[in-house]
């Protein structure tokens, strides 16, 4: 394991800090918690517009991009630099997460020249924003049981279905769509992936309300929506493969984000504000060393993540056992927060401390275990790729999916 950067790496880091300190401003205690909040609103999405121009025009979108897609065409070691020191400040960088970090790549890896051309430069300078069509009610985990129908009409395909969880999808210009085209194959031979004008005819979108007060999620519903056949990426019926470039640039520093030690620090501040590290309550100090602990290992892991990116190599398995473990901090952190504050518990936005941020995390944390793929699905790949346990079953690999879908 690597402790320090290279000659390389910290010059990019202390450019990145530079450009970061005279164009934005630092964030707030409070804003560094908001886990899945309400931030879309019309000021917010200006705002992101603005900056994703700003970065386009100094250099900063894009950073791992090609530099003849517009890019920076930097490592993923300088992508993960630049996120470590942008979370320090007070720009809106979620907005254009799915198009930047996930669209945006496969249509670079499977798009055509013409597709790259139309998507990928209003994409870069936040003139449109992207959301992800893949989960649906019942193909979450199981991502290849998607049931949304994609049917040929003359020079267009149509789509028809429902997909649920999407991030950002009430304020999206394009979605890409994974969609069922073929139902007489298993169900990994019969996907088309595809880009989606969400303001096209027959594109319902509703917002989900979540416990924390936002409603970021959405439901959207497809009711004859007309796709030109140009907006297929890649091979009709090989979406699957595309799907997989997808999920494979969602995932490829998994466990690299979420709590740090920084946040036990805030907390240890507010126990000691409350008088709850004074020696008649040894239990909160001592579980406060657990979460730093806890904490530092997670870091240590990072650190390791980042030594292989740093040589080369592809993040593994670690990406899995780092989400388990920041889904545990978050939740341990969030409950003893609860039991420092107390009574204040109960109190919320400017009646509370910093702002209702513990209480937030609180009501946000459980999320993570769902978010980004759940806990269980977490579990099965370290079992399978890291202790080397049986694949879970799979009766339906070579059964076609309609006879699956009728098995249901």
């Amino acid at each position: 394991m690597e402790f320090r950067e290279s000659p390389e790496e910290a010059a990019f880091r202390a450019e990145t800090r530079a450009w970061l300190q005279a164009n934005a401003e630092p964030r707030a205690l409070d804003e560094g918690f908001r886990l899945f909040a309400e931030r879309h609103d019309d000021a917010y999405l200006a705002r992101a517009k603005a900056w994703q121009a700003k970065k386009a025009d100094a250099g900063w979108a894009g950073i791992t991009w090609p530099r003849d897609c517009g890019g920076r065409g930097g490592s993923p070691m300088q992508q993960i630099i630049w996120d470590q020191e942008v979370a320090r400040f007070d720009a809106p960088e979620d907005a254009f997460a799915a198009g930047i970090r996930q669209g945006g790549p496969t249509v670079i890896a499977h798009g055509t020249v013409a597709q790259k051309r139309r998507y990928l430069p209003p994409l870069l300078r936040g003139d449109e924003i992207w959301c992800q069509l893949f989960s649906e009610p019942d193909a979450g985990s199981d991502l290849a049981g998607v049931t949304t129908t994609l049917e040929r009409h003359g020079d267009d395909w149509v789509a028809n279905g429902q997909k649920i969880w999407t991030s950002g999808a009430h304020c999206a210009d394009v979605g890409f769509l994974l969609a069922r085209s073929n139902w007489d194959v298993p169900k990994h031979r019969g996907l088309t992936f595809v880009l989606l004008n969400m303001h096209a005819p027959g594109v319902t979108v509703r917002p989900l309300r979540q416990i924390t007060g936002g409603a970021n999620f959405n439901e959207v519903f497809l009711d004859d929506v007309r796709v030109p056949a140009e907006d297929v990426v890649g091979s009709v019926h090989e979406g699957w493969r595309v799907a997989l470039t997808t999920l494979a640039h969602e995932r490829s520093v998994g466990g690299l984000g979420g709590p740090s030690v920084g946040r036990v620090i805030d907390l240890a501040r507010t126990a000691y504000l409350h008088g709850r590290l004074a020696s008649e309550d040894p239990l909160v100090r001592q579980d406060l060393a657990q979460l730093y602990m806890w904490s530092e290992a997670l870091r240590f892991l990072r650190l390791r993540v980042l030594t292989g990116i740093a040589q080369g190599r592809a993040p593994g398995v670690e990406g899995s056992v780092g989400k388990l473990a920041a889904a545990r901090l978050l939740t341990r952190t969030a409950d003893l927060a609860m039991r420092v504050l107390g009574p204040a518990a109960l109190l919320d936005g400017s009646d509370a401390r910093d702002a209702g941020a513990w209480q937030h995390l609180l009501l946000a944390a459980p999320a993570v275990r769902i978010a980004g793929g759940t806990d269980e699905v977490q579990r099965n790949l370290i079992a399978e790729q890291a202790l080397g346990l049986p694949r879970e079953p799979r009766p339906d690999k070579d059964v076609p999916f309609r006879e699956t879908v009728a098995k249901r």
